[in-house]
């Protein structure tokens, strides 16, 4: 299904070009790996588009014109809903009445039901430009920090030693990734001309560890641990040459 509707997408571009008209050949022309973000419980962008039927009803609910529908020249899909958080940032409603509102659970209605509600949702992560980051200057800032619903725990200050003037501190916004939600307040706050902390979605930002790692220091991790296959597992072979090369003396 997703197939068709992506050959239908390429198709009416197509057809734009073929028309010749200047506008519409501009949108038809618009980069289709540009980034967006999705109203909250749309993590998974496959199955929210095989269910979402795109009728505009998170759009309605939303208090705050925070979501809008795509068209032509947005990168989401025509008719889906989508939100950029510099210009609006998501509220995080306690009653989260676009997934409330959605008919076909297209927006996962789970969070309704969950002990922290819409403070559980990923629509993205925050992210830091440092090179344009005015408290990277040494500028004291914290407008993104003061404005995170989430503060102290999502987006904290980091203090570090300004070895430049070996005087004052820099108090540099730091972001937890496991915490953070993608609302975009911070990027909405942002003081610089273009915002130098960014919501980007996770897939684009964030690695993937590999389920041969385990963090020790974690309850999941000791989980793990606990029920993971020891018996019958090859053991890797032994390279003489790396263990030569370990033993040598000129390390």
């Amino acid at each position: 299904m997703a197939d068709r509707r992506e050959f239908f997408a390429s198709s009416l571009k197509m057809l734009c070009l073929c028309a010749g008209g200047g506008f519409l050949t501009a949108l038809a022309l618009q980069e289709r790996d540009k980034y967006f973000l999705r109203p909250p419980g749309a993590e998974n962008e496959e199955r929210f588009l095989s269910l979402c039927i795109r009728c505009g009803l998170c759009v309605d609910a939303c208090p705050y014109d925070t979501l809008q529908l795509a068209t032509l020249k947005d990168a989401a899909q025509q008719g889906t809903p989508f939100f950029e958080a510099r210009k609006t940032p998501c509220y995080l409603c306690d009653d989260i009445p676009c997934i409330r509102e959605c008919p076909t659970n297209a927006l996962d209605n789970t969070y309704l039901k969950k002990e922290k509600g819409v403070f559980e949702v990923k629509m993205g992560t925050a992210v830091v430009d440092s090179a344009n980051c005015i408290a990277y200057w040494g500028i004291r800032c914290e407008a993104c920090y003061r404005a995170c619903p989430l503060i102290d725990k999502a987006l904290k200050i980091e203090m570090k030693h300004n070895e430049r003037t070996d005087k004052h501190a820099f108090l540099l916004p730091v972001v937890d990734n496991e915490i953070c939600v993608g609302c975009g307040k911070c990027e909405k706050a942002c003081v610089t001309e273009k915002a130098a902390i960014t919501i980007l979605p996770q897939k684009f930002v964030l690695g993937r560890g590999g389920s041969n790692y385990v963090r020790g220091w974690d309850n999941k991790g000791e989980e793990r641990l606990k029920t993971a296959p020891t018996k019958d597992l090859p053991l890797p072979k032994q390279n003489q040459k790396a263990l030569d090369y370990l033993n040598t003396e000129d390390l």
